[in-house]
């Protein structure tokens, strides 16, 4: 099933925008990696798995989709172990938080 308005990819995001302009059927990921964290906006369906989260972190971050967070050589494992939080902002946008389960990103 397409949401309107969403890419043909489910890892297409709307890089280059400011976080004002993001739509409302859009949310932001931040992925924290190797002690580093950085945003990422979704034109996807908030209610994502979290499977499917895991994957589109994986896909951005070798790609380099991600500023300042690439490493093409990076597991496609590199996330099961991290957890998935979704929050609403006051503003009424939406975030996904990709993170380790131990505190400042580092293992």
């Amino acid at each position: 099933m397409k949401l309107e308005g969403a890419p043909d990819s489910v890892w297409g995001g709307a890089r280059g925008k400011a976080p004002n302009e993001i739509k409302m059927n859009q949310a932001v990921l931040n992925i924290t990696y190797n002690g580093l964290s950085a945003d990422y906006p979704l034109d996807v369906d908030y209610q994502l798995n979290d499977r499917d989260v895991r994957r589109i972190a994986v896909e951005v971050v070798r790609s380099g989709g991600v500023r300042g967070l690439q490493f093409a050589g990076l597991r496609e494992n590199a996330f099961d172990d991290y957890v998935v939080d979704r929050f609403d902002t006051p503003q009424g946008g939406r975030r996904i938080y990709l993170r380790p389960k131990v505190p400042f990103g580092c293992l």
